[in-house]
């Protein structure tokens, strides 16, 4: 999960988001939206808190973590504007992290293969490492999460994959790596079989909700008109 996800502003029960920035269904004022986007408010300073801790002793900031997270799930090496896109920051800003990250000697620049005058960026060893030992955030949320049961962590995630879809539909952030999203996804294909209903073409199994992925390294995005069909299906449209 990024720790940059929720940014560091007001809660929506204090300053509610402007009606242009909803979808049109959305009701600002209702009390159950201000209460959502409240926890979530909380929960992102929690992720953001604990990112500090962590990451702060080894003389990195979130913003360093976040981008050896990518590069480390990343196939192929990456050029500097699409480590921004990726975490949904500016130029400078990703370009300042890289270039701390360079001096630490966990990132190393290289010849981008399809443009020999652009450079890509690609971890070290010493960067694998720490992008490893960064992976122990999750074991972080995963505390809080196993507090659901099974089923709200399944309807949980399925509520993740619509809200990141929304975000990424709006511009709010870079395109996400998500099942829905992507070519091998056949939702609702296994009617018969409530627990697990979709299916993976890239795998050649069926899966259920819990297993939906909202970073999948074999992500394969979809055509825009497959796509809207794909997320019909899926949403039971």
């Amino acid at each position: 999960m990024s720790i940059d996800t929720f940014p560091l502003t007001k809660s929506p029960v204090d300053s509610p988001t402007s009606s242009d920035a909803l979808p049109a269904s959305a009701n600002p004022t209702d009390p159950l939206v201000q209460q959502v986007g409240a926890g979530l408010f909380k929960l992102g300073l929690a992720l953001r808190t604990h990112a500090w801790k962590e990451s702060t002793p080894r003389g990195l900031t979130p913003t360093q973590v976040q981008v050896l997270a990518l590069l480390y799930g990343s196939a192929i090496p990456l050029r500097v504007s699409a480590v921004a896109d990726g975490m949904a920051v500016t130029l400078p800003t990703a370009s300042d992290a890289v270039k701390a990250l360079v001096t630490k000697g966990l990132v190393t620049k290289t010849r981008a293969a399809d443009d020999g005058r652009a450079m890509a960026l690609a971890l070290t060893d010493a960067g694998r490492d720490e992008a490893r030992r960064a992976e122990g955030g999750p074991e972080f949320v995963a505390a809080v999460v196993e507090a659901l049961t099974p089923d709200e962590q399944a309807a949980f995630v399925r509520s993740l994959v619509k809200m990141v879809r929304t975000l990424q539909e709006r511009g709010d952030i870079a395109p996400a790596r998500t099942c829905v999203t992507c070519r091998f996804f056949r939702p609702w294909v296994h009617g018969g079989d409530t627990d697990r209903p979709h299916h993976c073409a890239f795998v050649d199994a069926p899966f259920g909700d819990r297993s939906l992925r909202l970073d999948c390294p074999e992500h394969e995005r979809t055509g825009a008109e497959a796509a809207a069909q794909q997320w019909s299906r899926f949403i039971g449209m």
